[in-house]
């Protein structure tokens, strides 16, 4: 019994870790923009060629999502984390000490890469340690780890730049990668085994289920809306109401630590139901309204549209640890790496192509109508998860039979009990179906 407990308890070291690993990955992706002044100045570049050192990120850990979490699926999260964080250490190293643009550009693609394995492998560890009743909940605080290593990588990397150097940014990312492969060398196990009675999740493999491109497609949809608040509320606060860009900043701040929370309870909300789809659907619908209503005040001053910007935006950042989680319930656990890394890959791209898209919307017509159209998607994207809801219902009510089968089975007059005839105990099988 005590190790029992034990192993129960070690659960939150699991998620401690992939907290870190997500935090570390997410100041290299999210930080790195920080950084964009200093990167023009070093290498005197262009500002095309400055958003080519960022999409060499973002495209390198694309490339390689699935395989990294296949590769976790097949020999186990540890070694996925260690390997791969440490990797990207070490890319980070080189692009500190890249002598010209075109190897800066290689050392990021690199590293991008091989970061690439935090978030099937971290993800995976997590559901497998957490019960159903608590791992939406657990994914929500797992994805706390992007806007947290995001916003304080974004906060850090230019002082250390100003004081040390652009060397010494690269340096502190590299050093947190790092930090991050030693925790899950040291402290990242692989979880129990289910009990032996549970049957296995009957799925197709992740990349020939509908269903996961569906839920895919969906994510993808919700997540444009996400993408143009935080790329465009500094902006739109900045050139069109005339805020500072330090209290712009403080509006984007206020995004992630709301939707931070909003993750975590989102998730709590989901377990509570037993339900995740149906709740990403509630909160896309919540938020549309919100920015849909932003759009209708536009001409208003900024103290009465702000706040349903705000609540709109967060809203729409609270979704994503649902999303997850739903991936890697529909594929079980032995194939959750490759399910949530697929997910990420195609909600990845969305967030590549959707600032471009919002940008295009804002020059060519307004903001107003720009929010508009991410009302518009978001309602897109409820449209495209409707039939998963009667899907996961199914299997919630599957679930449930089962539960009764086993309770009545070990029950004093169930089936197993040899005092019990065969009639009397068909006639209490059937009750206990109904």
């Amino acid at each position: 019994m005590p190790r029992l407990k034990a192993m129960h308890r070690y659960r939150w070291a699991i998620l401690a870790v992939g907290v870190g690993a997500q935090a570390a990955v997410a100041g290299l992706r999210l930080g790195l923009p920080s950084l964009g002044p200093s990167l023009r100045d070093a290498f005197a570049l262009s500002l095309p060629e400055v958003g080519l050192v960022f999409t060499s990120v973002a495209a390198g850990i694309v490339l390689t999502l699935i395989v990294w979490g296949a590769l976790a699926d097949r020999v186990g999260e540890r070694p996925v984390l260690a390997w791969g964080l440490a990797g990207t250490a070490v890319a980070l190293a080189g692009a500190a000490f890249a002598p010209a643009f075109p190897a800066l550009l290689i050392a990021l693609l690199v590293a991008g890469m091989l970061a690439g394995s935090a978030t099937g492998a971290s993800g995976r560890a997590v559901m497998g340690w957490f019960p159903r009743s608590e791992r939406g909940m657990a994914l929500g605080v797992r994805q706390m780890g992007m806007p947290l290593g995001g916003g304080l990588a974004a906060v850090a990397l230019p002082l250390l730049a100003g004081a040390w150097g652009l060397r010494a940014a690269f340096l502190a990312l590299a050093a947190g990668c790092l930090a991050a492969a030693l925790a899950s060398a040291r402290w990242m196990r692989e979880a129990p085994p289910p009990p032996a009675d549970r049957p296995r999740v009957q799925a197709p493999p992740p990349l020939r289920d509908r269903r996961l491109w569906r839920l895919s497609a969906g994510s993808a949809l919700l997540l444009i809306a996400q993408s143009g608040m935080l790329g465009f509320i500094v902006l739109f606060l900045h050139d069109e109401r005339g805020w500072s860009a330090a209290a712009a900043a403080g509006v984007l701040a206020a995004f992630h630590v709301g939707g931070s929370v909003a993750r975590v309870l989102a998730g709590r909300w989901s377990d509570r139901l037993d339900e995740r789809i149906a709740p990403m659907r509630r909160i896309a619908l919540a938020s549309a309204a919100l920015i849909a209503a932003a759009a209708a005040l536009g001409a208003l001053p900024t103290v009465f549209l702000l706040p349903v910007l705000i609540a709109g935006g967060i809203l729409a950042m609270s979704w994503n640890g649902l999303s997850l989680t739903a991936a890697a319930e529909m594929a079980g656990r032995e194939r959750a790496g490759t399910a949530m890394s697929l997910q990420n890959t195609v909600v990845s791209a969305a967030a590549a192509v959707a600032p471009v898209a919002f940008a295009s919307v804002v020059v060519a017509t307004s903001w107003p109508l720009a929010w508009l159209g991410l009302a518009i998607s978001q309602l897109a994207g409820v449209g495209v998860l409707g039939p998963l809801v009667g899907e996961e219902d199914a299997r919630r009510r599957a679930r449930a039979d089962r539960a009764r089968s086993r309770a009545a089975a070990e029950s004093p007059g169930g089936l197993s009990s040899s005092a019990t005839s065969s009639t009397a105990g068909m006639a209490q099988s059937q009750g206990a179906s109904a």
